[in-house]
């Protein structure tokens, strides 16, 4: 078994950093958190006409979001890292 299947994301919760300039979500390794962040530019590429609001931002994720899973699949790699960027 590839480490990216025992990722999981039970949570359909997400937010917009401002701070960071991305949305954040969040997958688990068993019991292990790991926090993914889509950056700003990522989610324009996604939508290219959009706001760049907070929004607007969020709107683009929800309606990418199974691609954005797969992304997040493909990045981890079950190493001691708990935090990755899509960008």
């Amino acid at each position: 078994m590839k480490k990216a299947e025992v990722l999981n994301f039970p949570n359909p919760s997400r937010m917009y950093d401002a701070s960071r300039h991305c949305v954040c979500f969040w997958g688990y390794d068993n019991a292990r958190e790991i926090a993914f962040l889509v950056d700003d530019s990522m989610l324009t590429r996604l939508n290219p006409g959009a706001d760049s609001g907070e929004s607007s931002l969020l709107a683009t994720f929800d309606h990418n979001r199974d691609r954005i899973l797969e992304l997040a699949r493909t990045l981890y790699n079950g190493g001691p890292q708990n935090r990755y960027t899509i960008s």
